[in-house]
């Protein structure tokens, strides 16, 4: 049985915590009725062993095993 791996890219706002960082994606939407664009954030935890990453930061994450009761996702590669 092969499993899915999602990956995703952001920037990372945060490196605060102890072997983790914050990441934010933002896209951008279509309203359904007014057809106006308009951007859309979100904020995932993302799990850095080697603590390599830093704010302003580029990097693609990937899903994982639950490592705590909010990060799910760990550190693929920092693309700058």
């Amino acid at each position: 049985m092969e499993i899915k791996r999602k990956i995703l890219q952001g920037t990372v706002i945060s490196d605060k915590m102890n072997k983790t960082i914050v990441v934010k994606i933002e896209r951008q939407k279509m309203h359904p009725l007014y057809r106006k664009k308009y951007w859309v954030s979100k904020k995932y935890k993302i799990h850095d062993e080697k603590k390599e990453a830093k704010v302003g930061d580029k990097v693609s994450f990937i899903s994982c095993r639950p490592l705590s009761k909010e990060k799910k996702w760990r550190l693929f590669k920092i693309i700058k």
